[in-house]
């Protein structure tokens, strides 16, 4: 298998973990990992990758501002939170 093939197959799981129960966090980790996981670099994607293992209201309150994550996650919901609502929300 090459490459190409292993970064699809992981592509084609990212997506399905991306579908959430809320159309919201459907679209904001969808759009992430569409414009941003090919150029991460393999801390920020473990760190999406842990984001995904969240239940969706702790990741809804966090992505939405109501609450903040444990610093490790930190910076990708401020990446995540910044595609959509604007730098410093």
């Amino acid at each position: 298998m090459s490459p190409a093939d292993t970064d699809s197959g992981e592509m084609a799981r990212l997506r399905w973990r991306c579908r959430r129960g809320m159309q919201e966090l459907d679209v904001m980790l969808g759009d992430w990992l569409e414009r941003c996981w090919p150029s991460a670099d393999q801390g920020r994607r473990q760190a999406f990758s842990t984001l995904l293992d969240q239940e969706d209201d702790r990741l809804w309150s966090w992505l939405s501002g109501q609450s903040e994550p444990d610093a490790g996650l930190m910076d990708i919901v401020n990446d995540i939170r910044a595609r959509f609502f604007g730098p410093g929300r």
